[in-house]
Parts: structure tokens; sequence; C-alpha cells
């Protein structure tokens, strides 16, 4: 799917089910929805986060800038910190640097339980431990949406094996695909806009 459905797909689920979660919808919460949406996609040069990151978008500058920042927090944190989530924060950058688009850590479920923690323990430092029930929810949508599609997703990394994906799937681009994604992102712009007085009420 691309980055606009999934980013609307998200934040619509959230807001749908947010009166299930633990705490308050907040505005911190629907960002959140949008960013833990889009973060699959960090694993390819020219998704939308990628697109502010990369000064060129392709996968060897891809390589450089994330293997190089990954390199650097965790030389950094073995040698003047001892700070256990920016080692992790290291490792999956560099995971995320040697990634293929759809073919590794970050569509699978090991994926959103490592970034998960990593929002988690910042989450209890700010005392909003509901804040990472928001990214599940947004990360497990862009997941799921992903399994629509007729490449799906590598589920179960780094278990080998065939990506998983619905019985009936689209593929990215074609008409029927585009018709698909048109859909739903009107669905959930409608549904937004029908919970925007709500909405204004956020803090």
């Amino acid at each position: 799917m691309t980055g606009k459905t999934h980013a609307v797909m998200g934040a619509s689920v959230g807001i749908a089910i947010s009166s299930k979660i633990p705490g308050e919808l907040s505005i911190i919460a629907v960002i959140i929805l949008i960013i833990s949406s889009l973060l699959p996609d960090i694993d390819h040069p020219k998704s939308i986060f990628n697109k502010y990151i990369l000064p060129v978008k392709n996968k060897m500058v891809k390589v450089s800038v994330y293997g190089g920042i990954g390199t650097i927090l965790i030389v950094f944190n073995i040698f003047y910190r001892n700070i256990p989530e920016l080692m992790v924060i290291g490792m999956v950058l560099i995971i995320v640097a040697f990634s293929s688009h759809r073919m590794g850590f970050t569509h699978s479920i090991l994926g959103m339980i490592v970034f998960a923690f990593i929002v988690n323990y910042r989450a209890l430092q700010y005392n909003n431990i509901y804040l990472v029930y928001y990214f599940i929810i947004g990360y497990s949508t862009h997941i799921i949406g992903d399994m629509c599609t007729n490449r799906g997703v590598p589920l179960f990394y780094p278990l080998k094996g065939k990506n998983i994906k619905f019985p009936f799937t689209f593929r990215v681009g074609s008409n029927n695909g585009k018709f698909i994604e048109d859909i739903i992102v009107i669905i959930s712009i409608l549904y937004i806009a029908y919970r925007f007085p709500m909405l204004l009420k956020l803090k």
C-alpha cells in the first residue's frame, strides 16, 4: 500500500477503537498512530520517512546513512554511556540499513515488538504508558494492510518461508489496487471528519 493509505487507515482505526484502550486519546497518541503506521516502510529508500531523511533515495545511501548512524550510536554507548535502549536503537538501525523492502525485519512481528519496546521505554519515562498501545495499533494496521497485497509480508521473520498474505489480494499500483486504496482512503477520511469535533478537544 502507499504511504497515504497506511497513514489515514492507521489513524482512523486507532481513533475508532480509542475508547477500548486504557487512558485517553491525545494529540501525541494521534501523531504516534500516524508515525507508526508509516514506520515499517523505513526499509524502503523512497518511503515517506526517507523522503526527508536520505539525501539521495537509493539502497546504497540508505545502507550508508542508517548503518553509519547505528554504528555511531553503538560505539558511543559502549564508550560513553550504558543505556540499553540506545544500544537497541543502534542495532535496529543497522538491521534496517541492510533490510530489503517487505523482505525482512520491519514488516514482521519481531520488528513490531522491538520498536514497541523502545517506544514503551520512552513512554514510561514520561509517565504515559498508554502510548505504546497506539504505536502497536498503527504498526499492526500497516502490516495487515500489506498482507492484503500480492507481495505479502515476512510476518515470522527471521524464520525462513514464504511471505504471509490473505487469500484475496491486489497488486499495488494496478487499476484494482488503486481503486481499493482510494476506497480505503475515502472511508478513513470520512470517519476522521466525522470524529473531527472530538479531535478538536484533544490535548
